[in-house]
């Protein structure tokens, strides 16, 4: 084997072992919200128990990307990206084989962690294996694999969940083996190891005070699962413990000589701009997508198969503009597109909220998604061109991965927080059954007529109320757009505080 990562031999390999990666990262994320209320009747899990199944994930693939992306390059892309993907293996067949929520918790913690690395390690090994002129069509298969899982997991995993019955949420893990088994054959037996940069340093230190800081606050709005809704005095101790972390954390990386968060580039208001509507709009969207599912299947009784094909238009939606929308950002600049893409959003977000108590799909919900999918089609590349053009070509890549984790730290504090503000609507609309053990997103059996009525109206009144919340969260982030990022043509403005000509 030739002892070059960049060997074209090798490159091929690369970019297949990327594939599968990615793949099961994709895969896992699109299809879970689908199984969760699958993972609920099996394991007997609560609405919190089931938020810290989305959470544990979240929590350290948020905290530990961007130390994940530096890892990489201070150990060797090849060695790290592959721990990566045993982590994330290992960590799956645990979940597959879960006992108790507990377990599945942990199982989703440690995945995480090992999506922390593999998930910036797809893109970068492929980045460091082709040479430049060949790198764009490399990265594009890339993407176009990456657009087809995220559309084919959710389908594939709703039939299945139909056809063979809530236990085979497992299966949604266990695919994993063979594809990560697949990927390290290839990175081991197939492709050199690159040279690492051995004076690069991590920070450690800043990687555990975000951990912590955004583990206390999560725990702080969605409690250990045994309580629908945490107590005030938890919620206040908890979440308080984790903003003085938070200061913390932001100290240190002001005064750390490698941090792995560049406060820097926040001076710039395109930046910043950027990642603060990031953070609205993914926030909102991750609210929906976590909602939406549970919403349809415990609350409405709809099968994952309908509610996976109900959001088959976002993803062939998105997928098909996101090429044009990235050459009308380069005509008229990001501002005036992810405007309108976050009106759009908030327009399907209010919708949905409006046609809950129909529990129509078709008519319904579907046109929402449709909308959802128009919307996001204009955010998803000018947001990419937002980030990259309002920094230095030297900073392109850690501005990225600062974006990148923004939008999952987004995800994350909003199924926490969301979570509360759904237990509490539902808990008040079940009116005289709220002593009976009626639960948000759950099917329950041996009620009467007039208490089937009062759960369906409370499990609509909550939803209604996320949709609304996430919807006033896309207008936040169209405002933001407007104000902060570049517009060219009929609406020029130059961003403030851009680099200006390179």
């Amino acid at each position: 084997m030739d002892q070059d990562i960049t060997a074209p031999q090798s490159r091929r390999f690369v970019l297949v072992a990327a594939i599968l990666a990615s793949s099961m990262g994709f895969i896992d994320g699109s299809v879970i919200a689908i199984a969760i209320p699958a993972i609920r009747a099996d394991l007997g899990a609560t609405l919190a128990e089931a938020q810290w199944v989305s959470n544990g994930y979240l929590l350290f693939l948020s905290a530990l990307m961007l130390l994940g992306g530096a890892a990489g390059d201070r150990f060797g892309l090849r060695t790290v990206f592959g721990l990566g993907i045993v982590a994330f293996v290992g960590a799956s067949i645990v979940c597959a084989m879960s006992p108790t929520p507990l377990v599945l918790v942990v199982a989703r913690a440690i995945q995480g962690s090992g999506a922390a690395v593999m998930v910036p390690g797809s893109l970068a090994i492929i980045a460091k294996a082709y040479p430049r002129e060949e790198r764009g069509r490399a990265i594009g298969i890339w993407a176009a694999a990456s657009s087809l899982t995220s559309i084919a997991g959710p389908i594939i995993g709703g039939f299945l969940l139909t056809a063979l019955g809530d236990w085979s949420w497992r299966l949604v893990f266990a695919v994993n083996l063979p594809l990560g088994m697949s990927a390290l054959a290839l990175l081991w037996f197939k492709v050199a190891p690159d040279r690492p940069e051995e004076g690069r340093r991590l920070d450690v230190i800043g990687a555990v005070l975000a951990t912590l800081a955004l583990m206390f606050i999560a725990y702080g709005l969605t409690g250990d699962g045994s309580e629908s809704v945490p107590p005030l005095s938890h919620t206040m101790a908890w979440c308080g413990a984790g903003l003085v972390l938070a200061v913390a954390f932001v100290l240190w990386e002001w005064r750390s000589n490698a941090p792995m968060l560049p406060l820097r580039l926040f001076a710039n208001v395109g930046f910043s701009g950027a990642n603060g509507l990031t953070f609205a709009l993914y926030f909102a969207l991750a609210g929906i997508m976590f909602f939406l599912p549970m919403t349809m299947i415990g609350g409405w009784g709809e099968t994952p198969a309908t509610v996976s094909l109900s959001l088959l238009p976002l993803g062939i939606i998105l997928t098909a503009l996101s090429s044009f929308s990235g050459k009308w950002a380069d005509q008229l600049g990001p501002g005036p597109l992810i405007t309108a893409g976050s009106l759009i959003v908030a327009l399907a977000f209010a919708g949905l909220g409006v046609i809950a108590p129909l529990h129509s799909v078709w008519l319904a919900v579907v046109p929402c998604i449709g909308l959802l999918g128009l919307g996001m089609g204009l955010v998803v590349s000018p947001l990419s061109t937002a980030v990259m053009t309002s920094v230095e070509d030297g900073d392109t890549g850690v501005a990225s991965g600062v974006n990148n984790a923004v939008a999952r730290v987004a995800g994350l504090v909003a199924v926490a927080m969301l979570g509360a503000i759904v237990a509490t609507v539902f808990e008040r609309g079940l009116g005289e059954a709220a002593e009976l053990p009626i639960f948000f997103g759950m099917r329950t059996d041996g009620l009467t007529e007039g208490q089937e009525a009062l759960r369906m109206g409370a499990t609509d009144a909550a939803f209604a109320a996320v949709c609304y919340i996430t919807a006033g969260l896309s207008l936040v982030s169209a405002a933001v757009a407007w104000l902060t990022l570049e517009r060219k043509g009929l609406f020029a403005r130059e961003p403030i505080g851009s680099p200006g000509p390179q």
